[in-house]
Parts: structure tokens; sequence; C-alpha cells
């Protein structure tokens, strides 16, 4: 049988991961969504069963007095829809030029706005639901974990990326940015909602009543502009600094004082480098200048965030400690072994490898001539067995040697070896050291499906979740196949 390479190739490390926070292609989210279409009312109607306030979801974005409702369409896609009040939008001619203008934004990012609905007094925005709720729950009303520095580093780049991509297309206003119109989908991924990118209309100013966290320019004028949006991201970033909704005025004295630990939220003392919390409390402090020109534009703080990330390659739902319902194991019928590595559960592993001893070494050629055999196979097995005697008493730093010299010895080959090294590299916390192992073995026989489950539990120990479930599924794969030959 031929060889079957494994997916990652022969060269890969998880150093070399290209970072998913550098892949800003927006074609898949494009081709996923619709365009841009109106709705009827009783559509609408009929999605949110008659708008029920059982659909009610108030942590998409929106406050009183405009009711957002979770609804499902014909073709299962579903979807939040913002009602507004009767006094809204009076001018539908201008209600339609601008939801048409928002719905041809398209980026995964945003919240994206996928329609529209205008009849009589009616007025609704159709827009992607997102499931995870709102920076504001993650942020402030957390229930089991805060959320973690390299989270928050990441929230505050795609808020960056989301406006920066807004002002490209010629939106740079947004209304009213805050930690309530910031939404999490399914991934785990923070998106801007689109609802923001509305001009002003009856519904309510462009900014909340809390005169404290408005631009003072607005206060002035009545009128934002791209620098009101900038001051606004700076009163994000003191949220995500503090865990809290501090005053950027407070926030400025403490500051000026060099206080930064103060603004900074006690959950994650010890979790980040004084440097980055330096940096990230100078961009706020620039961002909430009181002079508009002393701001910095949304380019230049997409430079400076992406430079501050941290965990790039660990999924955001695993960070957040979500559940993501795309990628659970439990969905896939996996054998004890899979489900062992499926949990990182190393005890399982080790007592599974354990009892299959080397049965699984059958049929791998190893030729050797008689002179090799008289005078270097006895070493050669000395090292296996006192690599399984440590490997049988939980010796793993030893093992690690005998299954060394075994290996180096050159004069055999076992994907056995290289399985039980692996797991005493994760029992040594040397989870790259035993991907490469894995990938080893399954180089050796690559029809073997212990060899995917042992990169799959490597992979989930250096928290890249996706990689691993593909690669658990590729193992069951394979073991179903071999189960049916």
């Amino acid at each position: 049988m031929g060889a079957r390479c494994s997916r990652f190739g022969l060269c890969f490390w998880p150093s070399q991961i290209e970072s998913n926070l550098n892949d800003l292609s927006c074609a898949e989210n494009e081709d996923a969504l619709p365009g841009f279409c109106e709705y009827s009312f009783d559509q609408l109607r009929a999605a949110t069963s008659g708008f029920s306030s059982e659909n009610i979801v108030s942590e998409h974005g929106e406050k009183a007095p405009n009711v957002v409702y979770r609804g499902k369409l014909e073709d299962d896609r579903v979807i939040a829809v913002k009602r507004f009040n009767k006094s809204a939008w009076p001018d539908s001619r201008q209600f339609l030029d601008e939801a048409r203008a928002v719905g041809q934004l398209r980026n995964q990012r945003l919240a994206n706005l996928i329609g529209c609905c205008c009849e009589g007094n009616e007025r609704l925005l159709v827009a992607e639901f997102m499931p995870n709720e709102t920076l504001s729950r993650h942020l402030f009303h957390w229930e089991t974990q805060p959320m973690k520095w390299a989270m928050r580093l990441r929230v505050a780049l795609y808020l960056a990326q989301a406006l920066e991509y807004c002002s490209s297309k010629g939106r740079a206003l947004y209304h009213d940015l805050n930690a309530y119109r910031v939404l999490f989908d399914q991934d785990g991924n923070p998106r801007l909602s689109c609802f923001g990118l509305m001009k002003n209309s009856r519904d309510g100013k462009s900014y909340s009543t809390n005169l404290a966290f408005t631009p003072p320019e607005y206060m002035r004028t009545g009128r934002i502009s791209p620098e009101s949006v900038v001051y606004s991201f700076g009163t994000l970033l003191l949220d995500l600094l503090s865990g809290k909704h501090i005053p950027p005025s407070h926030a400025l004295d403490l500051i000026r004082g060099k206080n930064f630990l103060m603004l900074m939220d006690s959950c994650l003392e010890g979790h980040f480098s004084n440097d980055d919390g330096t940096e990230l409390v100078r961009l706020a402090s620039r961002c909430l200048q009181y002079e508009l020109r002393e701001r910095p534009n949304v380019k230049s703080l997409v430079i400076a965030l992406t430079a501050l990330q941290k965990e790039t390659e660990v999924p955001s739902y695993v960070l957040m400690g979500i559940s993501h319902g795309n990628a659970s194991s439990k969905q896939m019928s996996l054998s004890p072994f899979g489900e062992a590595c499926s949990r990182t559960d190393l005890t399982a592993i080790h007592e599974i490898l354990e009892k299959a001893g080397y049965k699984d070494d059958e049929g791998v050629a190893n030729e050797l001539s008689f002179q090799m055999w008289t005078s270097q196979i006895q070493e050669t097995l000395n090292s296996k067995k006192r690599g399984d005697s440590a490997f049988r008493a939980k010796d793993f730093v030893t093992a690690i040697d005998c299954y060394t010299q075994f290996i180096d010895g050159g004069t055999m080959v076992s994907p056995t070896v290289f399985a039980r090294r692996s797991l005493c590299y994760l029992m040594s916390d040397m989870p790259q050291e035993a991907l490469g192992d894995a990938m080893q073995a399954q180089v050796v026989s690559p029809d073997w499906p212990t060899a995917l489950y042992l990169q799959a539990a490597a992979l989930f120990i250096l928290g890249m979740e996706n990689d691993a479930q593909e690669t658990l599924r590729d193992g069951t794969s394979l073991e179903f196949k071999k189960e049916r030959t």
C-alpha cells in the first residue's frame, strides 16, 4: 500500500502555522451570505413567531426603546430582527437608502446587515444572528471565568479592523460604539453590530445619555466625526483593560499620575506583561485626547494592536471557554482510544498503549543482515526493553532516553516506539515533540489510526482545537475503514 502522508506534511511544526489573525480575506464570509434583500412584514412576523416576547434578545447590541428579536427564515437561516419604535425613520426613502447602503458591506468582522423591511409605519432591519452574546456580558457580567488577556487584545484588534473596513467603504461614522455593540459569533469571534452604521434617526441620539462617556465635540456641536468614533474606541479599550466601565476623565487622571495598575482588571494579575499593559494604556490615552487632531486613525490602531497579539493560533471559542457545536468530538463515534485522546486523558492513553503492546508493528519491514544482527541487534533490543520497563513503570524521562537510543540505533523501525515516546513527551509537557513522534509513527505505518489520534491529543494540548478535531475525524474515518476490511 502506498504511503499516506500526514495532512500537515513532514515538515510541519506548530510554530510554522500562519496565524489566523493575518488572514483577513472576506471571501468565505461573502460567499456564505446572501445579497441584501427586502423582506415583507409578514415574512419577519412569521420568522419571529409573531414578534413573540420569548424571542427578544436584548443582548444583541441594542437597548430600549428598540427591540431585537431572534428569528428563523423559511430556509432555516437564523437572523436578528431589529424593530424600531413607531416614531423612528418617518422618511421611508431615507430608511431604505441607508439600509441598502449598509447592506452592501460584507466583512467577517461585522455582524452584517442582510435585509430590511419598510411597510407602512414599520421599519425593521435584518442582520446575521450572533449566538454568543455581547462584550458587555462577557466582560462585566461573567459567571465562570473572566475574559483572558489574549482575548481582550483580540477583541480590540478585530474591532479596529471592523472600523477600518467600514472607513474604507465610506462608512467611517459609527453611532454609540460601546460594549453592547460588540457581539460574538458561533466561533467566539467578536463582531461589530451593523446597526450602529445606520445614520441617526428619531429612534435616539448618536450617543447614550451618559455624558461621561460621550466625545466632548459631540456635546459641543451634536455632530460626530471619524475622530469621535476613535474616542469611543478608546472607552472600549478602557473597558477591556479594567473589566469595568471607567469614565474617560477619571482614567486620564490615573494615566497622568502614572497609576497604570489601578486601571488594570485585578483578575488579570500575573497574566500579562507590563509592557503590553502600558502599550494598551498608551493607545487608550491617545484615543481619548480632547483635540481631534491628536487622536490616531483606525489604520494606525490596527497596526499597533496587531503587534500586541498573543496566542494567535488558539481559536476564540477556546479562549472564551464557550462550546463550539460544529467541532464537538461527541458528535463522532470514537473508539476508546480516540475518546481518550479527545479528552487528552493521558492516563487512559497510557493504559491502552500498554495493553496493546506491539501487535500493531506486525507487517513493518525490518530487513537486517546477519552481520548486523550479530553485532548490533542485541544492544538495540536491550534499549527497547529498558524503555518498555520504564514506560510500564511510568518513568517517562527514562523511557524517552531508552526509546531514543533504540530509534537512533537505526537497525529497526517501530511505529509503537514512536507512539510510546510521543505519549512520554506529552507526560513530560513537551507537546511539540510529541506531535513530531506521532507524525513519524504515521510515516512508518500510514494506515494506523493510533498515530492520528496521538497527533490530535498533542494538538489539543497545543490549543489548536480546529486542527485537533480534524485530525481526530481523520483517525476515526481510518479506523472505520479498517474495521470494514
